[in-house]
């Protein structure tokens, strides 16, 4: 509906009219291909009169309800000049031109042009050739965004009945919503709080618009080559050998070769542009100074997806690091994704559409696994390990840089390809690990994650990997809390990943962890059974059947094993038969030896009719042998791994195992977990109390005006972008309010400058009382003996405050503290931080040098469920100490499941909040105390994988 608006716009709000250029993001739309979102400006006149002449009348008409065939001058000007508060206009630009745009206008509850209204009126026109790609729901969740920034609660719309697409896009979004219908036009009311509904909505989205892109990539109708030199062993030149099995058209691109030119029998072209036909693929080989103009001719020509190989961008430094950026601002702004660049390239084993763009000399064998990683050697080496193995793989892809598509995207896709089993990813940083976090949970659900983590320690990270600083260097203890959260398997090496990869793929998981060991060496039984019980299952006792073991021993052994209802799973050893020697292998160099694989026939007819049974019955079968020949490859054929060391065969069941307990643990949890509701919670007078003490130590800032659903997290549009202020650590007092609006008793506690206080602080409290120091520096040193418990009278307290006085001195003196004495019990720590690149993480160990020289800590992302409390008091080494080791009385558990869920509420709640400490909190056999704590806030921080669907923009 068309109203005038050419009356004075009202007042803008402070400086907030300027340009937000934090409003721009580059989107992947449903199809795959890429766009960009961005504000309307007065610049956009022309291309806001050439998109509405694209527009069919009939689309005219639903937006505008009546004919209307051109823009007015005026109407060209009310829809490119926007205040970007009341007013606000965003459009999608594909080639620098507009596809769709959507506009809102700020009004009171009567629907009337208000500044201080918290509705709006919301209308879109998207182009009718880009319809059906999904242009108008990733419009609707960035203009629901930039209106909540700006105060606004409630969209309404006024559709026409028969606009079904639109009505829709609206019904769709999962926001809770109010429809009516007068006038004949249908009107809609939306609250902008995102919902269950909502957030799910966006997520599949984003799940079928990542996975289609990558799917284009693998899956392309022809392809073309840029940069194919004349000599044979150029890179170019090399990948377009390697293309030799692709079904569709190849294209050669060489600038310098004459008309009519074949290299290894494919015309070649001058320029891409050049080429008759479409082209779906390209693959870029051109120096770093010709790739804009190479891929400036791919948007020309319609490319869908870019393979760039050329080096020379930020692993070379900031100036290469400009150029990847603008590299892939180029590519996304004609709708193009592009894999590197420094990349090895991507590879497609499917029989119907086989594809080798990538450096590899030859195409892998067809396999169930799908293997991702960023680094072109590795990817060497994983190829060359798979085919010395006999594994095939289904796709694959070494994507350099990572500057665009990532191990994300790659993670989305395979979860739709069937031809895909098990994953195997090589991971050197993440882009973004809280959205790795997520997708990998659910892929892992149906299909295993098994990834090696390379540069674990901070600052080895390889030069030019597209991350920021904070979400590339993950401390390896929270890369590890990531990947069990996630029900990602991590393993150390390349030989671990297929050795895990190859049990996952071609075995049941198994139920439990008992463990049955049979085969014909006691000594080798021994060293399995041994290394069974140090990766934590439970075997039992091997059943030797002596080295004269037959084929017909083993396959009533096995029978016998799988057939027993309380063994999970089953590891055969094996060794050659007594008298055989170890040889070349060739016959003709070492004419006197036995062939070792003579009476290896027997072991494998065994061993394959046994995974039949295996298979019935549910449970794995692996072998482990030393000095077997044939009967491993003849094995591993039949659907066997054979593993020519005990260690090596006990690891992978290990993590098959774990994935097993993640995989049934979920599968409940998604029943039965949940964020539980509070008692004793004021999340308003938690939030002014924080928002009161910011104001007073920073400078002023926006305050979060989104709300995300309970368990989500509130923060502005802009808080995805913009990094928080410097931490500031809250005074005690303001700490213990804070936490007590969140349920957090501390134990009371009174500052006891000179003797004197101390005695009356412990009157006030009552005998017995404790008297610490609370200087910074004492903190953790308990072995200074800065504590002194169990005073009960006058006499005690004083003869304590002189020792202390004397032992610290005067400077400690002002901050000892008369505390109320806790319970007995057992010393824990809690704690809550954010991670600018994974997000809030809650964390719980016992107090003690033990625990902190160890390390066993627990962690797990907030915000947390109650299944997830119980399983991080019970993850940590030291956690039989909480449930009556040794004859003690258990503590109350529940009360501190309860306290952990309360710091991730609080923390979830206000995004403020950068870090909780709460130590030590003693939980006795009913109750606990928390005895002291820190608070730190900071404005706006980094909150990652939040907000509307945006591709990244490092």
């Amino acid at each position: 509906m068309i109203v005038d608006d050419s009356a004075a716009s009202p007042p803008h709000r402070g400086d907030e009219h300027s340009y937000p250029q934090h409003w721009e993001a580059d989107v992947l739309l449903r199809d795959g291909g890429t766009a960009r979102i961005r504000p309307i400006t007065e610049a956009d006149a022309d291309r806001l009169v050439e998109f509405y002449e694209q527009v069919s009348d009939q689309s005219k008409y639903f937006r505008f309800f009546a004919p209307y065939p051109r823009l007015s001058a005026k109407d060209v000007r009310r829809f490119t000049h926007h205040d970007y508060v009341n007013r606000v206009g965003l459009a999608v630009v594909v080639r620098d031109r507009f596809i769709a745009t959507v506009r809102y206008d700020r009004i009171d509850r009567d629907g009337m042009p208000s500044a201080d209204g918290t509705d709006a009126e919301v209308a879109f026109l998207v182009q009718d050739a880009h319809q059906g790609r999904g242009v108008a729901s990733a419009l609707l969740e960035h203009i629901g965004a930039v209106a909540q920034e700006r105060g606004i609660r409630r969209f309404t719309a006024e559709v026409l009945p028969e606009n079904r697409k639109m009505v829709k896009v609206f019904t769709d979004a999962g926001y809770t919503q109010r429809r009516s219908i007068a006038d004949g036009v249908v009107h809609l009311e939306f609250d902008l709080e995102p919902t269950a509904a909502s957030l799910a909505v966006m997520r599949a989205r984003e799940h079928r618009a990542e996975a289609r892109s990558v799917q284009r990539l693998v899956t392309p109708r022809s392809v073309a080559v840029l940069g194919v030199s004349r000599h044979p062993q150029s890179v170019g030149r090399t990948l377009l050998r390697d293309l030799a099995g692709f079904r569709g058209p190849v294209y050669a691109v060489n600038r310098n070769a004459p008309p009519g030119t074949e290299l290894d029998g494919v015309a070649t072209h001058q320029s891409l542009l050049d080429i008759p036909g479409p082209v779906d693929l390209a693959v870029i080989a051109v120096p770093a100074a010709a790739v804009p103009a190479a891929v400036a001719d791919c948007g020309a020509h319609g490319v869908q997806g870019l393979v760039v190989v050329t080096a020379g961008y930020a692993e070379t430094g900031p100036d290469g690091r400009d150029r990847q950026r603008a590299l892939v601002r180029q590519a996304r702004a004609a709708g193009m994704r592009v894999v590197g660049p420094n990349a090895f390239g991507l590879l497609n084993t499917d029989p119907e559409r086989p594809l080798n763009a990538s450096l590899a000399p030859v195409l892998p064998e067809r396999g169930p696994f799908g293997l991702f990683c960023q680094s072109g050697a590795i990817g060497v080496a994983l190829l060359e390990a798979a085919h010395r193995r006999g594994l095939g793989v289904s796709s694959f892809a070494s994507v350099g840089n990572r500057a665009d598509v990532s191990g994300n995207d790659w993670l989305q896709y395979w979860e739709e390809d069937p031809a895909t089993e098990v994953v195997l990813l090589y991971l050197e940083s993440f882009g973004n690990p809280r959205k790795f976090t997520r997708i990998a949970r659910r892929l892992a659900a149906v299909k295993p994650v098994v990834v090696v983590k390379g540069a674990r320690h901070s600052g080895s990270l390889p030069p030019g990997h597209a991350v920021q600083p904070a979400a590339g260097r993950l401390q390896d203890a929270t890369v590890d809390a990531l990947f069990q959260q996630a029900g990602v398997l991590r393993v150390e090496t390349i030989t671990e990943l297929y050795d895990t990869g190859e049990l996952l793929a071609g075995q049941p998981l198994p139920a439990g962890d008992r463990v049955a060991v049979v085969g014909n060496s006691d000594s080798l039984g021994l060293l399995t059974h041994d290394a069974c019980l140090s990766a934590g299952l439970r075997p039992r006792t091997p059943v030797d059947l002596t080295t004269g073991a037959t084929g017909e021993n083993f396959r009533i052994a096995l029978d016998t094993a799988l057939t027993d209802p309380a063994v999970d799973a089953v590891i055969a050893v094996a060794i050659p038969p007594i008298g055989a020697q170890p040889h070349s292998g060739d016959p003709a160099a070492d004419p006197g030896a036995p062939d070792l694989g003579a009476d290896e026939p027997e072991f494998a007819e065994a061993l394959l009719e046994a995974v039949v049974r295996a298979r019935q019955v549910g449970k794995p079968l692996l072998l482990a042998h030393l000095a077997l020949t044939e009967l491993p490859d003849r094995l591993r054929a039949g659907g066997i791994p054979a593993y020519p060391a005990p260690e090596r065969a006990v690891r992978a069941l290990a993590h098959a195992v774990h994935y097993a307990g993640w995989r049934r643990r979920t599968a409940e949890a998604e029943e039965t977990a949940r964020v539980p509701e509070l008692d004793r919670i004021d999340e308003a007078g938690a939030r002014a109390l924080v928002e009161a003490a910011l104001d007073t130590r920073t400078a002023a800032r926006p305050s979060p005006a989104a709300t995300l659903a309970r368990g989500a997290t509130r923060r502005t549009y802009s808080a995805r972008l913009q990094p928080g202020g410097a931490r500031v650590t809250l005074p005690d007092a303001q700490t213990a309010t804070l936490l007590g609006q969140y349920g957090i008793d501390l134990l009371p506690a009174l500052p006891a400058p000179d003797e004197e206080s101390a005695l009356r602080a412990a009157a006030g409290l009552g005998y017995p009382v404790a008297l610490k120091a609370t200087a910074e520096h004492l903190r953790h040193r308990p072995d200074l003996g800065s504590v002194r418990l169990d005073l009960t009278g006058e006499p005690g307290l004083r003869r304590a405050y002189r020792e202390l006085d004397a032992l610290l001195g005067g400077a400690a003196r002002a901050r000892l503290v008369v505390q109320q004495l806790a319970p007995r019990g057992v010393d824990t720590v809690i704690g809550a931080t954010v991670d600018p690149g994974v997000g809030a993480i809650l964390s719980f160990g016992l107090a003690g040098a033990p625990a902190e020289l160890l390390g066993d800590v627990a962690h797990r992302l907030i915000p947390a469920t109650d299944q997830d409390v119980a399983a991080l008091i019970r993850e940590v080494r030291a956690a039989p100490l909480l449930f009556g080791w040794r004859g003690a009385t258990p503590v109350d558990t529940g009360a501190l499941e309860e306290l952990l869920l309360r710091v991730s509420r609080l923390v979830d709640d206000l995004p403020e909040v950068a870090s909780v400490d709460l130590e030590p909190v003693v939980v006795a056999p009913h109750g606990l105390a928390v005895l002291g704590a820190r608070v730190r806030i900071a404005p706006l921080p980094v909150r990652s994988d939040l907000g509307p669907r945006a591709m990244s923009s490092l």
